[in-house]
């Protein structure tokens, strides 16, 4: 370095200029730095150190601290004079100038001072005026200035001016500028203009900038600018574009530090990266770079996550480390601690914040103790409102209104309301008192608020109470308001009792003599409880004299009264006030309209279904899919399976997507009507509207096919479900070991049932009988017998056309004995039926047979003798005989 002498500090102001002018223009490279910082060694003179140091001032590229946390001293300017007597003069001039009301860009002055323009000018200018729209005009204006060129520092001045002023536009024609007029730029300079972009959330021009000028040579980015790109990138929660920049940096040769991964780790914390959060987190803690702020990001990302137990971890290590978490942080955890419903560990950290020496104040209590009355915790709530007494700060009207509401003693709301400030407001007096009718309310005790209530207005007279009494006492200078009446009003409305909602009209009433504002919530709440009360008439004229206050009925005021209806099975009412909601742009509930159609199909009305549906098309309301499908299943049931399905192609061309639901239905009522072939069809369009076919679906087609005989066609389509791994069910193997038996198959229907039982399908009381009954048309009674005692083991009581087709079947193969035996057994469990069962012709023709019989004829007589079969006597044997 140069030696300096000095001379005259007034005078000789040549020698500083030189000297600062030379450091700077010098690359900051050659000072051994990563980052342009101050250049200067510590004077060895105090003498020149006391003189040339206030001649040293920052650029407009300021130092600031990262995200308001203790950060590493980076200086991002050059250093620079303060500028000559001359320069200040021309700089007051341009300020002068442009900061006139009537500035004219054609003014002789502006043009004369226009030759004598330097960076250092425009950096003082800028600074110097108040307005942005100003500095912007006066940028723009010096850019075009013969012989003049902005450098890195007065773009830096504009930025940060118009990121203040949070002006995206311009800043963003600012960043292009700094390409089109190929500024060189510093890594430290860079570095603070990219800040101005990402405090106003221009992340993806920043990402650009930072792009551009190192591709086209303008600057050579180092650490300290990857670390103010990835800030930004982290403020914008750029995951993707944080994970490239980090290994880019890393290709180059840059150095990684703490202030590199902080802002990696806050990304992935507010993105919920919980496995790459903690990998960074170790990786920050082996290099020792963890400190309070670090802790503290993942402490109340933990938090967010609801990872409270994991939060408190942290902190206990926290304090192995000597790292302690400010304030500020304390208060955001517990408030965390507090939504996450964990108000333990929140009073824990309020211990920790005690043994730091840290007073919480009313606000951390305030939430802790609404926090604890929220979650019925009062007991605990309490404790913390001693404690905070015993440190000596007083309960503001919040705190004892939230204790007051959750309580549920009286003489502990009368001591609370002792605690009140002497100097307590009107407003605060109101607070109290609503929150007494709370507390009320909420314990049951809705005859004493309201005994309350009208007691405050003078219209009833003390009773035995003491406790109201007292609380009168409290509150004799206070009116109710229109919350007080809601509290109470909304209390009665919560019982279907007629008398609790006759007193809620009551008192509706009296809100109007003391002039307390009947609002647009209040109707709703008695509108909907008189409506499930089907007080329709009631609901109607409250409508009325709403609209007549001017207050709009919203949707939920017009769908209490739709329900009301729909339960009715009011169509016609129904369609009127559809009329009337459509006017107010309100959408019926679909729950409604489709429990009308679900009941009138259910009495028989499913053509009036039909014709309600077509009504609210014609209103211009598109019934939903579930209504459809309830009006299509009542029109199977009636046995219009044509016109159901007219239904469903029309709703598909009105652009309607049908279920699965829908499918079944129409799939149910083909195969009802022998059409088993239409049923299939469906279940091929189905797969081609990508809908999955359930195991009803299969279940109802393979019983169709059953049903029409065409076994092999059911088998197919058994097979065709094992194939789509949708697993059979107890129906799906009694249907087909029905349609099995019935087509002549019996060893079919066996295999079926052991593949039913290897595959852990056990039968039911409906699949042996199936099995039962099937054997014995097959011919095969004593297998059927075989299946029939397990059956009785389980005891499982078979109907009596089972044990008649078994008895049938043994005469058929004349073992009379065995029939014998088993219409004895069905006689003692009095399962034969009466001559109006279709079975009793079957039953009687047995009979008659065995008794014909040597072996049994006399055991049969002996039967009928007993009276064992009474509709049966012995003189109609003889006669058939």
């Amino acid at each position: 370095m140069r030696e300096l002498t000095w001379k005259n500090p007034k005078n000789d102001w040549n020698m500083s200029f030189s000297f600062i002018k030379w450091m700077n223009f010098s690359s900051p490279f050659q000072w051994g730095f990563s980052e342009p910082r101050l250049p200067i060694k510590p004077f060895a003179s105090p003498s020149i150190s006391l003189i040339f140091l206030p001649l040293l001032r920052l650029s407009s590229a300021k130092i600031s601290p990262m995200v308001c946390r203790p950060y590493r001293s980076i200086c991002t300017k050059v250093i620079n004079v303060l500028p000559s007597l001359d320069e200040t003069h021309i700089s007051n001039n341009f300020i002068s100038l442009f900061s006139q009301q009537k500035f004219s860009l054609d003014n002789p002055e502006l043009k004369n001072l226009a030759p004598r323009l330097n960076t250092q000018i425009v950096e003082t200018v800028l600074n110097g005026l108040r307005s942005w729209k100003v500095a912007h005009r006066f940028f723009i204006w010096a850019s075009k200035q013969h012989g003049y060129k902005h450098n890195c520092y007065a773009f830096n001045a504009i930025a940060s001016i118009l990121s203040h002023a949070r002006q995206n536009a311009p800043l963003r024609a600012i960043a292009m500028d700094v390409l089109n007029f190929r500024c060189l730029m510093t890594p430290g300079a860079l570095g603070v203009f990219l800040r101005s972009l990402g405090n106003v959330g221009l992340v993806e021009e920043a990402n650009f900038l930072f792009d551009q000028v190192r591709s086209m040579g303008l600057c050579v980015p180092n650490s300290y600018s990857y670390n103010c790109l990835l800030e930004i990138l982290s403020k914008g929660n750029a995951i993707d574009s944080i994970e490239n920049r980090l290994r880019e940096m890393k290709d180059f040769g840059w150095e990684v530090d703490k202030y590199t991964l902080t802002p990696v780790l806050k990304a992935y914390c507010n993105a919920g990266k919980f496995d790459k959060a903690l990998i960074v987190y170790n990786d920050m803690h082996e290099r020792g770079w963890v400190d309070g702020y670090v802790f503290s990001i993942l402490a109340l990302a933990f938090s967010k996550w609801g990872e409270v137990d994991r939060v408190m971890q942290f902190i206990d290590r926290m304090g192995d480390q000597n790292l302690g978490l400010n304030e500020k942080t304390f208060y955001a955890l517990i408030h965390g601690f507090v939504k996450e419903s964990r108000e333990d560990m929140a009073l824990k950290l309020i211990e920790k914040m005690l043994k730091l020496d840290f007073t919480p104040d009313i606000s951390i209590y305030d939430v802790l103790i609404g926090g604890l009355c929220k979650k019925g915790a009062f007991e605990k709530a309490m404790a913390l409102f001693w404690k905070m007494k015993l440190f000596g700060i007083v309960p503001d009207v919040e705190i004892l209104a939230k204790l007051i509401a959750s309580s549920s003693e009286e003489r502990v709301v009368i001591m609370l309301l002792g605690e009140r400030p002497k100097d307590i407001s009107y407003e605060g007096m109101i607070l109290l008192y609503n929150s007494v009718l709370k507390c009320l309310v909420t314990v049951g005790k809705v005859e004493s608020a309201c005994y309350l209530l009208r007691l405050m207005r003078g219209n009833e007279s003390h009773s035995g109470d003491i406790h109201i009494f007292e609380i009168h006492q409290t509150f004799k200078k206070v009116l109710p308001n229109t919350t007080s009446f809601s509290i109470v009003i909304d209390g009665l409305l919560k019982t279907t009792s007629k008398l609790d909602q006759d007193v809620a009209l009551s008192l509706f009433e009296d809100m109007v003599q003391l002039g307390c504002e009947r609002n647009q919530l209040l109707y709703n709440n008695l509108i909907d409880a008189l409506c499930k009360s089907d007080r329709l008439e009631e609901s109607y004229k409250l409508l009325r004299d709403m609209e007549q206050l001017g207050l709009q009925p919203t949707h939920f005021t017009h769908n209490s009264i739709f329900g009301c209806l729909c339960r009715r099975e009011d169509i016609v009412g129904a369609i009127e006030l559809l009329r009337e909601m459509r006017g107010h742009g309100h959408e019926p509930w679909i729950k409604h309209s489709t429990l009308l159609v679900k009941q009138l199909c259910k009495n028989g009305r499913v053509i009036k279904a039909c014709n309600f549906l077509d009504d609210m098309v014609c209103e211009g309301f598109l019934p939903d899919i579930v209504a459809y499908s309830a009006a299509m299943d009542g029109l199977v049931k009636i046995h219009e399976v044509d016109r159901a399905f007219e239904m469903f192609q029309d709703i598909c061309t009105r652009g309607y997507r049908p279920d699965v639901v829908s499918y079944n239905i129409m799939i149910n009522g083909f195969c009802k009507a022998g059409k088993v072939n239409e049923a299939h069809n469906l279940l091929n369009k189905m797969i081609v509207a990508r809908l999955v076919p359930s195991i009803v679906t299969y279940n109802l087609l393979i019983d169709g096919w059953c049903k029409s005989g065409d076994i092999n066609q059911a088998i197919l389509l058994f097979s065709k479900m094992n194939e789509e791994n949708r697993d059979p069910t107890i129906i799906t193997y009694t249907t087909l070991i029905d349609g099995c038996c019935n087509s002549g198959r019996p060893d079919d229907a066996e295999m079926l049932w052991n593949e039913m039982e290897q595959k852990g399908c056990s039968p039911n009381r409906i699949a042996y009988m199936a099995i039962v009954h099937g054997l014995c048309k097959c011919g095969r009674p004593d297998e059927a017998l075989v299946y029939y005692h397990r059956m009785e083991e389980k005891e499982m009581k078979p109907d009596s056309y089972v044990s008649i087709a078994l008895i049938d079947a043994f005469i058929s193969k004349h073992n009379f004995f065995m029939a014998l035996h088993i219409l004895k057994e069905t006689i003692e469990k009095g399962n034969i039926p009466d001559p109006s069962d279709k079975n009793y012709v079957t039953v009687r023709n047995a009979i008659f047979k065995l008794s014909e019989d040597e072996q049994t004829g006399l055991g049969v007589k002996s039967l009928i003798e007993k009276g064992s079969i009474p509709t049966i006597s012995v003189s109609c044997l003889r006669g058939r005989s």
